[in-house]
């Protein structure tokens, strides 16, 4: 290592020995090597800096590199923060759904226990029941087995009934003709009594009493009231074998009209008339007229002892079925008799209080059967009657 030129020049001329002293030359020998000794160990001291200073330097650099990593480091560390910020929020979003899918699912699995409960309520309910439809059943096949003997015995009887109906069909046919042929037979020798009955009294009055006269009288009445009868049955057997021919009719045009008819052939009665307008039905024109002239004729007759009367004819319902009837206030009967009131020749009034021969309830009841239809009456003593009647219509 060289000296340096600054400190060797101080000492390069040395100072006479005459002028110094032997101990002062040992003192700057001394000093001298004290000096270059401190010079070496500055030297060295700077040397040492130096090569401090240079891994200073490197230390520094690979600090401030690390410094740049770590930026770098911190920057993705803060990323990586952020994500995982983001994650959380992410996770506490799903975390608060999945709370709320664990309370929906928990009030399912309550639902369901409550379900569970009811199912298990249902299937024991079920149960019973099977076991009560296992019992039913076999009620059900014994009831099935008393049935098909009932229907055995039914289809025995309806056999039974049906021959005995062909039975009863072909006798009330020969009836019938046997009726009309007695009826229409009778007619003439009837017809033969009355008129030798009247010219009897007419030729030979002069030399019959009274009470021949009487006599005659008589048999004439009784023969009038046999045509009166023949002709009811005649009237009777033809309604049983004419043919219908049902169309629509305004049943209280024809009830005005009939009405109208009696009023004309008695304009002195005093009758208060009553028709409920716009009726309809369905059925055979003259047939139909056949019942309302003996129901309003009943009615007229049966209020005939009466200053004034009042007659109605209108429509209720039954069932929902319309039923059609005439009203009045006349005399009445007793309803213990009711039956008796359709059956041919059956009366409950006698002839001296009411004429009539007692066949047109029956023919009216004949009308309205072959219509497919019922007719009744309500009554009491002394306070009128009222006849009602259908003619087959549906309810509605």
């Amino acid at each position: 290592m060289s000296t340096p030129k600054s400190v060797l020049s101080e000492y390069e001329t040395p100072p006479n020995a005459g002028e110094l002293g032997l101990a002062q030359a040992r003192d700057l020998a001394l000093d001298r090597s004290a000096t270059e000794n401190s010079q070496r160990a500055l030297l060295n001291i700077l040397e040492d800096f130096a090569a401090e200073k240079s891994s200073l330097e490197s230390g520094q650099r690979a600090v401030l590199n690390i410094l740049d990593d770590f930026d770098a480091e911190k920057a993705r560390m803060e990323g990586a923060q952020r994500a995982v910020l983001n994650i959380l929020e992410d996770s506490v979003a799903e975390k608060t759904q999945l709370e709320g899918a664990q309370r929906s699912m928990l009030n399912i699995l309550d639902d369901f226990s409550e379900e569970k409960g009811r199912l298990e309520g249902t299937q024991r309910a079920v149960l019973n029941i099977l076991d009560d439809f296992e019992t039913e059943k076999n009620k059900v096949e014994l009831a099935n087995q008393q049935l098909e003997k009932e229907i055995e015995e039914r289809k025995r009887a309806e056999e039974e009934t049906l021959r005995v109906n062909r039975e009863v069909v072909a006798a009330n046919k020969e009836l019938e003709t046997f009726s009309y042929s007695v009826s229409h037979d009778l007619r003439a020798p009837l017809r033969t009594i009355d008129g030798f009955s009247h010219a009897l009294l007419e030729d030979c009055a002069d030399r019959l009493d009274d009470a021949g006269k009487t006599h005659l009288n008589r048999i004439r009445a009784a023969t009038q009231r046999m045509g009166s009868l023949i002709d009811d049955l005649l009237n009777l057997s033809r309604l049983s074998r004419t043919e219908m021919h049902r169309q629509s009719l305004d049943i209280s045009a024809l009830a005005c009209s009939i009405a109208s008819d009696l009023q004309k052939a008695q304009p002195e009665r005093r009758i208060e008339l009553r028709i409920e307008d716009g009726l309809k039905t369905t059925a055979d024109p003259g047939l139909l007229r056949v019942v309302l002239e003996n129901l309003l004729s009943n009615a007229w007759k049966f209020t005939s002892k009466q200053e004034s009367a009042r007659i109605e004819f209108g429509m209720a319902r039954n069932n929902g079925i319309p039923a059609y009837f005439v009203r009045d206030d006349g005399v009445g009967f007793d309803p213990a008799y009711a039956d008796r009131l359709f059956g041919a020749f059956q009366r409950l009034h006698a002839m001296t209080e009411f004429a009539g021969t007692g066949v047109g309830l029956a023919t009216v009841q004949r009308i309205v059967h072959r219509h497919g239809g019922r007719i009744w009456a309500e009554s009491a003593v002394g306070q009128g009657a009222t006849f009602y009647f259908t003619m087959g219509e549906t309810a509605t």
